[in-house]
């Protein structure tokens, strides 16, 4: 049997004509860049994760680097995130000119670890940057106190957590303002590129839209130096369809989980993702550790299952970030997460059977 990672052609098809029929109102209006369709998709999406505002962005690095301009993190300045992320979280520090400090996480969510946080401060710090990774929340209620405490803004990288929840609260609406990509692959993910910054400061969330679309104001009115990241029209109107179905494919995820805990349950040597308390996991990633990983995905490629690696090298062990001088063993859970992680495959229409099929494979590597 052949087990895709992930099978984003099964979830259009199933949405072929709603698709069809949102991109065709584009076409026939012409409403390409930016404009009534991403208006509206802005006013939906700022009403699922319940917020007040919502910016569509070209895409998720565009939404990180422009709240955090929008804050005014600029050079001299410092933000706190953690090293077992895509890079884009920290790129879009590094595009500020300020300087990104690292604290290790939480073995299990693999999330920002709140007790190694408040050593991290220092008087240049201006904003705390947690990842809401795999589909799961941080501790945010942890992380909040000590912003408040220091006087910082947060801002939750929310790239993988479209509809997960901490207490009921959706990702996005925590923090001072919440991150978002629509790359394809996302639980939400447009036909293309796509971003979103959402907010309950109004202030905020118009400095967010004069920086997508070069610092103006009004029309050739330009208060500072911004950038063209834009939403288009078509992905907005794909997203507005596609936001429909999402508490129906974050459940089915859930429930796809679910099957996986239960298959590979006490598995020798096989670590099992750990739901926090309080946590709605929306399984963006099913994620498992083994300490021959790399032995393991090779077994199962060749019984025709594929998995994926989030993320091989932590970012402070990365090439582009070797001049902060950072050396390995500065943080043992994330550098492990590195070295142990695998991705299984995930998507809600994975079937059961795909499911026995992939554990059966484990099952027979650990034996």
């Amino acid at each position: 049997m052949n087990v895709p990672f992930l099978d984003i052609k099964a979830q259009n098809s199933s949405i072929a004509s709603e698709l069809s029929e949102a991109m065709g109102k584009v076409m026939e209006s012409a409403a390409f860049a930016g404009g009534p369709f991403v208006k509206a998709f802005e006013d939906e999406f700022a009403a699922f994760c319940g917020v007040q505002h919502a910016v569509g962005v070209s895409n998720g690095t565009a939404a990180l680097w422009a709240v955090l301009m929008a804050m005014g993190v600029g050079p001299g300045d410092a933000v706190i995130t953690v090293p077992n992320t895509f890079i884009a979280t920290v790129e879009a520090i590094s595009l500020c000119g300020a300087t990104p400090i690292f604290v290790d996480v939480e073995p299990g969510t693999w999330t920002m670890d709140p007790a190694k946080l408040e050593q991290a401060i220092c008087p240049r710090v201006k904003a705390i940057l947690p990842v809401q990774l795999y589909g799961q929340m941080a501790d945010m209620d942890a992380i909040l106190n000590i912003a408040d405490k220091h006087g910082l803004s947060v801002v939750e990288d929310a790239a993988q957590a479209h509809g997960a929840a901490y207490n009921g609260r959706r990702a996005g609406s925590m923090g001072t303002a919440g991150c978002f990509s629509f790359y394809p692959g996302k639980n939400l993910g447009a036909c293309g590129e796509g971003g979103a910054v959402v907010t309950d400061d109004a202030e905020l969330a118009a400095a967010v839209r004069r920086f997508r679309e070069h610092g103006q104001s009004a029309k050739y009115y330009h208060d500072e130096i911004g950038f063209n990241a834009r939403l288009d029209g078509l992905q907005g109107a794909v997203l507005s369809v596609k936001l429909k179905q999402l508490e129906a494919w974050n459940q089915a995820r859930r429930e796809n989980a679910a099957v996986y805990m239960e298959l590979l349950d006490g598995v020798p040597g096989l670590s099992l993702p750990r739901i926090a308390e309080g946590r709605t996991h929306i399984f963006h990633l099913f994620t498992v550790q083994h300490a021959e990983r790399d032995a393991l995905i090779e077994h199962l490629q060749k019984k025709g299952v594929a998995c994926g690696i989030h993320y091989p090298v932590p970012i402070h062990l990365t090439k582009a970030y070797a001049h902060l001088g950072v050396p390995a063993g500065s943080f043992p859970v994330a550098e492990q997460c590195a070295q142990q992680t695998l991705s299984l495959p995930m998507f809600p229409e994975l079937t059961r059977e795909q499911i026995e099929y992939v554990a059966g494979c484990i099952k027979d590597f650990v034996s």
